[in-house]
């Protein structure tokens, strides 16, 4: 590619007007009541700098996020970002924040990002606003409002007529709020980011430019960017708006990938990150203070500018935490992030090594101030929390519909739906829910029968013989929408249909009444308490109070509740669930007062095994317990599998594809069948299987009702949801996948299925794996015997 001079570059990036125009002076208008009245600065990006001024400008920004701190606490935080050293704050906007419901706007107290923005200028920090549409940030659904998905055909980040409709109104209110507050008008924004890392979601690049000229349109003048990790950077890069590049590590090639993109101009990294989140029921991440230091120390040395992700993450309070997919995983409350600052806003190691680094990189004439002294942390005893409202007792009134509903179609952003129907008199069968999002507990006639739970793609279960109708109740609880990735139209409840399987056919459920219970701040307080004495074994919240005669910051110890929510003085906490990392919830002390405070906590399991809560005075986020929801191996400790010297009924191999492959042999009586593969159609070293059916004397499959996986050589159970158990679930979309994270077992690989009792058998029906041919089945063997095949 021919390069062609700094200078015309330069002077086309003015032309266009995009990412690096040359910001032009304006006379402010009344200055908001907090600003203080600032000349006009000029801010642009030139050939080989930021330039503020017209001198280079070296960009140390810091991400946070006001909606994750209190609004009491904006300032003490952003003082600590400077004290730092950060001469600047990154800040997602988030949508749903702005516009809960549609068309109702709020940028009012806790969602004042223009007072936010302008408390930063008072501290001395310039602002790049990251406005969204779509944040990611591990955010409920990724910033997007909820009500989006009540249109079944919207098609968010495309170029899809109603996305874009409601996308302008949010576009326009934000440029009514924040285009004000930029640098050429006294404030001071200096840059706004165009989407955010669209290149691992899309390639549309027309979108990016409507986009693009949308910010233009309500107002914004500075530079415009966006932002990617290496790999993306082709995606959505454009020659006329700024890029630049995320990661975590290896800057040197890193920002050899955005040369590769952009030849000239600054370098920037956009999300530098100093630790990470943490995801229910995983170990809490950390991220080494010598491994920042030392990035960051480059980046410095290479006129290499940057923002950290995150400098304080704070915390996802109520329900706005997200989930990751594929697999799904739920998001903690807690956005520690092992930030520089932690999550009380205090400073940290890493704090005090950045700040000595920064203090050897400073600009000409610049000086970084005392950090502010920290809030005070306190603690209180045990606290019984003396009444209680069941669910079940505090049902509202059902809308009826033919088909179970999403929570979005019944005008529900979230917390926990009841679907309840009629199950008809028959034989023992599978129970298929056709998708849980996330979490559902069955019961019947009010007995649980088991849950099933979308974090490990089981979506059925067995249920018993019924001798007359029966009550069906699904009781779903939402975890939070999908941030990330190509699930992002990720609608809560039962989101297509129920099946009952039995006797080798479907049957879908009909005529279902749905209770919703949005668990909100409302929905709680309308709930009919009355005083409890033990542990209720149903879904319930709990209500009490606790006295303070000192307020301070304190963590709340939620380690005898099993899964929920809290709330404390109308204030939404946030979610809990002793499969940790996280064991306590941070309680900010300007939510607390002296004398009598409320707590509520929702418990959605029931039976707590004690109602009480107790303030700490430090967090517990490294506390990982077992989930006794997740899958466990089929393969025991020692266990073999005994073949040798035993003749395959049926030997061959199955042709490449997706669809169902058959393996017919001669008919037996038999109550154990056994799957080998000896090696995959790709080649790789994995098997993968979705469904697995076996034929009876007929040719036709047998029932599934009762039968279990006994045996499977490997499983990846971390990494994917690869569980055998995939095999007999009715869902095409899961499979058994051996391990492939930590180890890469080779062939043959094999699994064992109990019948429960023995049959007559004639061959075996295998369904590969649909979404892509990485381990489906080559060359396989298939044995059927009396006797489970296995010895230890």
């Amino acid at each position: 590619m021919k390069r062609v001079s700094s200078t015309l570059i330069a002077s086309l990036l003015t032309m266009i007007g995009g990412a690096g125009a040359i910001a032009q002076r304006a006379s402010p208008a009344t200055p908001p009541p907090s600003q203080t009245q600032s000349p006009a600065h000029t801010f642009s990006i030139g050939p080989t700098d930021f330039m503020l001024d017209g001198r280079p400008f070296l960009i140390r920004s810091g991400e946070m996020h006001a909606a994750r701190i209190p609004r009491d606490y904006w300032r003490h935080r952003l003082q600590m970002a400077r004290a730092m050293g950060c001469n600047s704050v990154c800040a997602y906007l988030f949508w749903n924040q702005h516009e809960p419901r549609e068309g109702q706007f709020d940028f009012t107290g806790q969602a004042d990002v223009a007072e936010y923005c302008r408390i930063a200028q008072e501290v001395g920090l310039w602002v790049i606003l990251r406005p969204g549409p779509y944040s990611c940030a591990e955010w409920e659904f990724g910033g997007f409002p909820w009500w989006l998905l009540k249109n079944p055909d919207l098609k968010l980040r495309t170029r899809d007529p109603a996305y874009l409709t409601a996308l302008n109104r949010y576009v326009s209110k934000v440029g009514e709020q924040l285009a004000p507050l930029q640098i050429d008008h006294g404030g001071p924004i200096i840059m706004v980011q165009v989407e955010n890392e669209y290149g691992s979601y899309g390639n549309d690049k027309e979108y990016i430019g409507l986009l693009r000229d949308e910010l233009r349109h309500v107002g914004f003048t500075v530079p415009l960017f966006t932002c990617d990790g290496p790999s993306q950077l082709p995606n959505d890069t454009r020659p006329d708006i700024f890029c630049v590049v995320n990661f975590g590590g290896d800057p040197e090639g890193c920002f050899k990938a955005l040369r590769a993109i952009r030849p000239e101009g600054p370098l920037m990294c956009g999300e530098f990150y100093p630790g990470w989140f943490d995801s229910w029921g995983s170990p809490h991440h950390r991220g080494s203070v010598e491994g920042v230091v030392r990035d960051l120390r480059y980046m410095l040395e290479n006129n290499q500018s940057f923002s950290i992700y995150m400098v304080h993450g704070g915390t996802s309070f109520g329900y706005s935490a997200g989930a990751n997919a594929p697999p799904f995983r739920p998001q903690s409350t807690s956005y520690d992030y092992d930030a520089p600052i932690d999550e009380a806003g205090r400073r940290t190691p890493k704090f005090d090594a950045i700040r000595d680094l920064f203090s050897a990189h400073l600009q000409q004439g610049e000086s970084l101030p005392d950090a502010p002294a920290a809030n005070p942390i306190i603690s209180f005893p045990r606290v019984q929390l003396k009444s209680a409202a069941t669910l079940w007792d505090n049902l509202p009134s059902p809308v009826h519909s033919d088909q179970p509903r999403t929570m979005e179609l019944l005008d529900q952003a979230g917390g926990c739906i009841l679907y309840r129907a009629t199950l008809p008199a028959g034989p023992a069968g599978t129970l298929v829910v056709r998708d849980p999002h996330d979490i559902a507990q069955v019961r019947i006639d009010g007995t649980l029968v088991g849950v099933l739970d979308r974090r490990y793609n089981k979506a059925s279960l067995a249920i018993p013989a019924r001798d007359k109708p029966a009550r069906l109740d699904i009781f779903v609880e939402a975890m939070g929408r999908v941030n990330y990735g190509g699930q992002i139209h990720d609608r809560k409840g039962i989101t297509s249909k129920v099946e009952l399987i039995s006797s080798g056919s479907a049957s879908e459920l009909h005529g279902w009444d749905m209770y919703s219970l949005p668990l909100d701040e409302a929905c709680v307080n309308a709930l009919e308490y009355t005083p409890t004495s033990t542990a209720i074994s149903a879904p319930a919240v709990y209500r009490g109070n606790f006295e303070l005669s000192e307020i301070g910051d304190t963590f709340l110890d939620m380690r005898t509740w099993a899964r929920g929510a809290v709330w404390i003085n109308g204030h939404a906490i946030g979610r809990y669930w002793n499969i940790g990392p996280q064991q306590t919830l941070y309680v900010p002390g300007c939510w607390l007062r002296k004398g009598d405070n409320e707590i509520i906590v929702l418990d959605t399991i029931g039976s707590p095994a004690d109602a009480s809560v107790e303030g700490l005075a430090a967090p517990i986020l490294d506390q990982v317990q077992p989930d006794p929801l997740a899958p466990t191996g089929h393969r025991k400790p020692g266990q073999t599998l005994k073949l040798d010297g035993l003749k395959p009924l049926a030997e061959g191999e199955f042709p490449r594809g997706k669809e169902w492959q058959v393996a017919r042999f001669a008919p037996t009586q038999a109550r154990y069948v056994c799957v080998e593969a000896l090696n995959s159609n790709k080649p790789d070293e994995f098997t993968t299987l979705a469904e697995l059916e076996v034929l009876d004397a007929n040719g036709k499959p047998l029932p599934r009702g009762g039968w279990s996986v006994v045996y499977a050589d490997s499983e990846e159970l971390g990494a994917e949801e690869g569980a055998s158990d995939n095999v007999l679930d009715s869902n095409p979309g899961t499979f058994w996948h051996t391990q492939w994270q930590d180890a890469k077992p080779r062939h043959p690989h094999a699994i064992v299925i109990d019948l429960g009792k023995p049959a007559d058998l004639s061959g075996v029906r295998c369904l590969p794996r649909q979404d892509s041919p990485n381990g489906r089945i080559g060359k396989y063997r298939v044995f059927a015997s009396n006797s489970p095949f296995l010895g230890l």
